[in-house]
Formats: C-alpha cells, structure tokens, sequence
C-alpha cells in the first residue's frame, strides 16, 4: 500500500472531517431542509454540505416513523444503498495497492479452481469491469433473484455465500461482450466483492469495518438494517404503496437487502459520517486519513470507464446518464456548470444522493427514510439548493 508523506498528512490534519464525539461544526439547516417533506412526502430527510474538508452545513428533520413523534437527529443511522459501493472500490484499491488485484484481474486469475466450469469467454471478465458495470455478465435478472433466495440453504458465513454465488453465475454465458456495454449490476459487485475475499484471506464485511469505517472513524457505521430488532432506534425505510398510503418497515428479512450483497450496498451511517467520507473524496484522498490508498487511487476510481444512454427513466438509487466510473458516475445537471461526481443509493426503502464538485472540494450528502421517483426528484432540489448557496460567492 502506498502511503502519503507523514508531513503531508500533518499539513492537512486539521481540515479532517473526524470529529470527537458530540462535537459538530457547521451550522443548522434544519430550516431548509423542513419544506421538503411536504413537497416530497418524505417522512425524514437528513443533510450535510462539506467545503474544502469542513462541515459548513447540516442538518435532520422529520420522524423515525411516519405517523409518530420520534424526531430524527443528525446522528441518526440512515440507509446508504449502492453508495456502498465507492467503499468496495475503495477497498479493491487498497488490494491493487498491495500487490493482491490488479485492475485487470481476472475471474481465472482470482479463481482458476473454477475455470473449467466457466462459460465462453467468463474467465477473461476483469475486476475492472465488474466495478465499471461493463461485465457482459448477466445482471439482477430472475436467475440472480432465484440464487439469492436459494443461498439461504448453503451452509457457511457470508463469504462462503458469496462464493457459491460465483460458482453459480460463471456458469452462465455472457450477455454482452465484456467492456462493450453497460449493465447496472450488483451480482457484478457482489462476485468482485468475493475477489478481494478470495485475495485479501478475509470476509468483505469484515474489511469494510478494519479499512474504512474504523479508519474514517465512522462511530455509526454499520451493515444492514439501520434499526435494530423490535426497536424503532433509528429511521424505519417506508415503501409508498398502491393505495398510496405509507408503510413503514421494521427490522427483519423484508426490511433490507441480503447480506451476501453486502459488496453492492448494505451499509447504514449517520449524515455526518457519510459527510466524512464524501468530504474525503472531494479532496481525492488528500486529508486524513493518510493511509487508506493514493491520491492517484482514489482519482483511478473516480475515472470515467463508461458512458450510459438510456431511453428508459433511471431507478431511484441506480445511476442516471453520464459517465460511470468505479461505485462513481458523473452526472450532468442544469445548476452545476459541469458534471458532478455522483452516486444514488437505495434499497428500495430508503434514499441516499452523494455530490461532489471535486473543482470546487464541495461535497453534498443527503439521505431520507423512503424510495420512489418522487423522494429522489426531491433530494436532487435538496442538491441544488445546498450546491446553489454553497458556490454563490465563487
């Protein structure tokens, strides 16, 4: 792993976004951000603006559960979704770092056990292409849906899942060349997320703990369900149904995503920690911590790989046109002057937006308690608010 100059680090210490606990910067934009969930029917919304590796702005608003008095706070636990998925790449970085991946890495370099039972043309797929979505491998389909369902029968820990999960899909021919079209993919991320298993002797969910949220010291980082069992310790997801009233969702099976997807998007934090990770981001890696991976890592994950067209509306948490990168798109909107590094997330129950002006070091963090097209319409006018005030004097 390479590793900063201990004088750069020092240099920029004081500019990092970890904060003791119970000590916040910034100032409150709880008054902003009150309007929206009116407007957008969101039962909460929380959010943060970052500039140049300071918290200027923050703030949560709205209830835990739709229909009851239980105010969130700025350090309640919010659904990150695929916004995970930065942190995967990030992680895949640190193993290229390492010597363990390289980018082009392939499924018959990682696991040559398997070859033999691969598909035409499988084992050529590279770590690269599973991160960029640009696999040709067959994507969230029925036979992705089925093996996940059919995974709860296999015996062993998650990373003993994952990797069934890779034995089952390079069976399967590709559906597209590889590197030649682009496929939202979180079978892709979850194989790629078995790949640094396989390299690095460890789980996925326990590297995500050692080499990102204990080091950004992400205090309420975790995976899975952001509520606890039986308790209503955190914002419930809701879901607006048919009829169109709201349901909200306690802890338990229907309440989040299998864990085995752990590579693609389980991850639940505060806004304030998810403002400490976008922030580093926005300074590509420059600020502490030092020694996650190079400066010239973290601008290869933000790198462009793909550029997405399609005719059909995009998914709440699920990248829109622009360019894709690593668990990064670039994403073009009518009140940045050029294109914003971006991600969505979303688990279907839950809502999370990361934009980022790296020009600017200006990082924006919102996340809210449902998903339809309605509540992401409505963080991106949160996005242009916050975007609008916080370049109004550049």
């Amino acid at each position: 792993m390479r590793i900063m100059s201990p004088g750069a680090c020092v240099l920029i210490l004081g500019m990092s976004l970890m904060l003791p606990s119970g000590m916040v910067q910034g100032q409150t934009i709880n008054h902003k951000l009150e309007p929206y969930l009116k407007s957008g029917e969101l039962p909460a919304v929380a959010a943060a603006v970052v500039e140049r590796g300071t918290i200027t702005e923050f703030g949560a608003v709205g209830t835990r559960k739709l229909g009851a008095d239980i105010p969130v706070t700025i350090y309640d636990k919010f659904h990150l979704g695929s916004d995970t998925k930065a942190m995967t790449a990030t992680i895949a970085g640190m193993m290229i770092e390492e010597g363990k991946l390289k980018w082009d890495s392939t499924l018959g370099d990682v696991f040559p056990e398997l070859k033999d039972s691969m598909g035409k043309d499988v084992e050529k797929v590279t770590l690269e292409q599973l991160l960029s979505h640009t696999s040709g491998m067959r994507a969230d389909d029925a036979n992705f849906m089925e093996l996940l369902k059919n995974s709860f029968d296999v015996d062993g820990d998650l990373n003993e899942l994952r990797y069934w999960i890779v034995k089952e899909s390079v069976k399967l021919p590709l559906v597209a060349k590889s590197g030649d079209a682009w496929a939202y993919n979180n079978r892709g991320y979850t194989i790629a997320g078995a790949m640094i298993e396989k390299v690095s002797g460890k789980p996925w969910d326990e590297l995500i703990v050692e080499r990102i949220f204990e080091p950004f010291q992400l205090t309420t980082a975790g995976l899975g369900c952001q509520s606890s069992l039986g308790k209503i310790d955190a914002p419930l997801g809701h879901v607006k149904q048919k009829d169109g009233s709201i349901k909200s969702y306690m802890a338990g099976p229907n309440a989040d995503n299998h864990p085995v997807l752990g590579p693609a998007g389980i991850a639940h934090l505060s806004i304030l920690d998810l403002a400490t990770w976008a922030g580093w981001n926005a300074g590509n890696g420059m600020r502490a911590p030092c020694n996650i991976v190079s400066p010239q890592m973290v601008e290869k994950i933000h790198s462009p790989v793909f550029t997405i067209k399609s005719d059909k509306p995009h998914r709440p948490g699920t990248p829109p046109d622009g360019q894709y990168a690593h668990g990064w798109g670039w994403v073009s909107v009518d009140w940045a002057p050029y294109p914003l590094l971006y991600h969505g997330g979303s688990n279907g129950k839950n809502l999370a937006q990361v934009w980022i002006d790296k020009k600017k070091d200006i990082a924006i963090v919102i996340m809210t308690n449902i998903s339809n097209p309605k509540a992401d319409a409505t963080l991106r006018e949160i996005a242009k608010e916050l975007y609008e005030d916080a370049t109004a004097g550049y």
